[in-house]
């Protein structure tokens, strides 16, 4: 079995769940009276597939949200670890340098891999839709693993968004265009630069949303948030690369899975930020201000702090003994 078969048996599962989604959607929207064929009615149902798929992987966003709260915070004792090492190069170093890393992210309870995981995650729903849009482009009438019937294959294998097919890249606009191309390819090229402007800044926002407010102080100090900046500027541009090679529908899929990356990690820093840091300080000012919006509203007095009541003296001199002579004399003298 060659390598492209075995790919395609371990895509087959993802296949048929994108095809089933991609359908319900496309139904639903023909029903309230988008047109079937058209580019649009087909983003729309990519739309769908995001909000689905996203919805799934809301468990291990948050995860990974706090998986790289986790890594910024053991920063320092990473440090510690490498320059009780430094210099050291013999295995045994080696050796249980690793170990002593490995205990310290499992006692945490985090790893660098674990801020991945939905990116990871999403990687078999990204080759499963170019593999989808691809198949229904070249040979519409095979149609599909599952629900896509070669009719709807051939529908969205020829959809086009304001004359841009779906199917094509950039790349294949640009090699149109050099060989004398139509205006459709010129389309596909402006869309497709349009649509990979905004993965490039939506993964530049969503990575600065963590960088800049929610880590605090100490993990700014550190060395790997200064390599976690530097990656904030380099990730980006993968984005400029790989775009050439994908369709259009997939990188509207893309875009859409940034926008829903974005704000999501938005509302998860609003609302429970790392303590310390810039977001942290900001909602303590945003509780303040709405306790204070509700004290005027209700006309409730200001809570005076608590005052704690007298507590008596207690001597704490210590009692020299008296000895039964002088005992006796005092007592003669208070009678």
């Amino acid at each position: 079995m060659d390598i492209a078969a075995l790919f395609g048996y371990v895509l087959w599962p993802f296949k048929w769940v994108i095809e089933a989604i991609l359908v319900g959607f496309h139904a639903f929207w023909s029903a309230i009276g988008f047109d079937p064929a058209d580019g649009l009615t087909w983003i729309l149902s990519i739309l769908g597939l995001v909000i689905v798929v996203r919805s799934a992987l809301i468990p291990l966003f948050v995860r990974q949200i706090k998986s790289q709260r986790k890594m910024l915070e053991l920063a320092p004792q990473l440090k510690k670890i490498q320059e009780k090492y430094k210099g050291k190069r013999d295995q045994f170093s080696r050796e249980a340098m690793s170990r002593e890393t490995m205990e310290l992210y499992r006692h945490h309870g985090t790893s660098p891999f674990s801020s991945c995981l939905p990116l990871v995650a999403q990687m078999p729903i990204f080759f499963s839709l170019f593999q989808v849009l691809e198949t229904a482009q070249r040979d519409p009438k095979a149609g599909g693993v599952g629900l896509l019937t070669p009719q709807l294959a051939g529908s969205f294998g020829a959809s086009k968004l304001f004359g841009a097919p779906l199917h094509e890249t950039i790349g294949s606009g640009v090699n149109a265009l050099g060989s004398g191309g139509t205006g459709s390819d010129l389309l596909v090229v402006v869309i497709g630069i349009f649509m990979v402007a905004l993965m490039t800044v939506t993964q530049f926002i969503t990575q600065l949303q963590i960088m800049s407010k929610n880590v605090s102080p100490e993990t700014k100090a550190s060395p790997m948030y200064r390599q976690q900046r530097m990656l904030l500027y380099v990730l980006p541009l993968v984005f400029i690369f790989s775009g050439i090679a994908f369709p259009l529908g997939v990188m509207f899929y893309w875009v859409f899975s940034n926008l829903w990356t974005m704000g999501q990690q938005f509302v998860v820093i609003r609302n429970s930020p790392t303590p310390g840091s810039e977001a942290a300080k900001a909602r303590e000012v945003r509780l303040a201000k709405k306790a204070e919006r509700r004290r005027e509203r209700t006309g409730e007095p200001l809570e005076a702090p608590e005052i704690a009541a007298p507590q008596p003296k207690v001597n704490t001199q210590r009692n020299q003994p008296v000895g039964r002579t002088r005992s006796k004399r005092t007592g003669e003298r208070r009678a």
